[in-house]
């Protein structure tokens, strides 16, 4: 292919993630206005909208760069992208994250899996949640909620199962460092931005979708 034409496959690619972006987070806001904030949460924030489509743009690049860029492709990361920026505007808005953007693009992509004669993508759906539900249910959602499980779900499902497991243990190392560094070790924080942000520089640097 001529650079003129990967350029304007970047270009394409670029901007097409970004408008996914976009609908993600004004689905995202219509749902969190109905929505009130849990009593052990971590509130109401304000997220910040032109990097979580810079999040979405940078995928689409780091697709197009690695040449990840085939039909399948574009849409089971154009999904990813829906369900990251979905995820950590909800999370960031009001601490929670809905299943419209964890449960619905995953029984999609397990519909999509089974309908090809890919079975193996359930080990990556059941298996990197499971210490993720353990620790939801001894913290009580402080700081990792069931949202966040069925994110990792939705994400084993994308990056397969060695992929997942190290993606998201990287967002729980930085999520404790953090936390340790702002001395809120004790406080529940909004965990959605530390997996989907993870699961985007992933996608990004070449993992496979």
């Amino acid at each position: 292919m001529s650079p003129a034409l990967e350029l304007l496959k970047l270009l394409a690619v670029t901007a097409g993630f970004s408008v996914i972006g976009i609908v993600a987070m004004i689905l995202g806001s219509n749902i969190v206005q109905r929505l009130d904030p849990l009593d052990d949460g971590p509130g109401i924030g304000s997220p910040q909208e032109l990097v979580l489509v810079a999040v979405a743009a940078m995928v689409g690049i780091g697709l197009v760069a690695t040449h990840r860029d085939s039909p399948a492709q574009l849409l089971i990361a154009a999904i990813s992208v829906y369900a990251i920026v979905g995820s950590v505007y909800c999370d960031l808005a009001r601490g929670i994250v809905p299943d419209f953007f964890t449960l619905v693009p995953l029984g999609f992509l397990i519909v999509l899996a089974l309908a090809q004669g890919h079975p193996q993508l359930l080990i990556g759906v059941v298996v990197p949640p499971l210490p993720f539900a353990i620790t939801a249910l001894f913290s009580k959602g402080r700081g990792m909620g069931w949202g966040d499980v069925k994110f990792v779900a939705f994400g084993g499902a994308v990056l397969g199962l060695q992929g997942a497991i190290v993606t998201f243990l990287a967002a729980c190392v930085l999520a404790v460092i953090i936390a340790i560094v702002r001395k809120a070790l004790k406080d529940p924080i909004p965990f959605a931005p530390y997996l989907a942000g993870s699961m985007a520089i992933s996608l990004a640097a070449g993992l496979p979708v």
